[in-house]
């Protein structure tokens, strides 16, 4: 059984960055990313400093635009349209979730599709379906194709089980497998499937993404599959300090002997989803500059 270490690809994908960051600043050009954090939820505010120090290592300009709260609409939009016309931003991200009270939706529909570096805007989700290259891809699904490349899985011909049709995971998931890169066959699986550990058991490869803890089990798995656990699921564990630890949608230690793969939670999909958009930055400098 192959463990495979998002943290060792996460680090080769980020040396990749650095080498064409310090090309682009031969150049003149520095990748500038803004982050907006809406309120004082305490995991976005971890997030977007993680993000702030992978910009700092890597010579990506940064820029985080913290906003109260209670911040209207009108507010966050304004802020939106104020980066989509400066020109050192090439990348834009709006920390999710917001507040109830604020339309998601609307916000990523306001922000340049061009500057759309978590790859959500409707004209990047349409680049993907047609696999045009000038889009970005959504950076966790991204990451998951480059884990599975890196770890040597065949996926050409393979038939595929995507668990969780979301926008974020799933669905861009499915389409990077189907498609010239994956030449994979796919099955999205989701809550109301019947059948699902017959259909999850003739997977070459299962994408877990559900958002349920330890939810695919040893039955669910064929000998020989390779499991890819995006999920991330925090559960009491009174021997812990902090109270809890986290799992995947995986219940790992079953299923891991029957995998060819499998990658683990945490130190798995989970850093590569900050690399991955650290790449999706620099492809938007690029772009920005004309550079192929």
């Amino acid at each position: 059984m192959q463990k495979i270490d998002g943290k060792l690809v996460a680090e080769r994908v980020l040396s990749e960055c650095k080498e064409q960051i310090a090309e682009l600043q031969d150049k003149g050009i520095t990748p500038g990313l803004a982050v907006v954090l809406i309120g004082e939820d305490p995991a976005s505010k971890v997030y977007v400093g993680s993000k702030a120090r992978k910009c700092e290592e890597l010579g990506i300009y940064s820029r985080k635009i913290e906003m109260a709260a209670d911040s209207t609409q009108e507010e966050v939009m304004a802020v939106v349209e104020e980066l989509n016309n400066d020109p050192a931003i090439h990348g834009i991200l709006v920390q999710s979730p917001p507040p109830a009270h604020i339309d998601e939706e609307a916000i990523v529909r306001a922000i340049n599709p061009a500057k759309d570096v978590d790859g959500f805007h409707p004209e990047n989700v349409a680049k993907l379906a047609l696999e045009d290259p000038s889009g970005y891809v959504p950076c966790t699904p991204a990451g998951c194709m480059r884990l599975l490349k890196d770890a040597g899985v065949e996926t050409s011909g393979a038939e595929a089980v995507v668990i969780g049709r979301s926008m974020i995971v799933g669905k861009p998931m499915a389409l990077l497998l189907m498609g010239r890169e994956g030449n994979a066959t796919v099955t999205v699986a989701h809550s109301r499937t019947k059948d699902l550990a017959e259909v999850c058991g003739r997977a070459d490869i299962i994408v877990a993404a559900i958002g349920k803890p330890e939810f695919v089990t040893a039955n669910m798995v064929k000998e020989g599959a390779t499991v890819i656990d995006v999920g991330i699921n925090r559960v009491e564990d009174a021997s812990k300090k902090s109270g809890y630890r986290l799992v995947g949608d995986v219940a790992y230690d079953e299923v891991a002997p029957k995998c060819k793969a499998i990658t683990p939670v945490p130190g798995g999909v989970g850093p590569m989803t900050i690399a991955m958009l650290m790449q999706n930055t620099v492809q938007a400098a690029k772009f920005a500059n004309g550079i192929a």
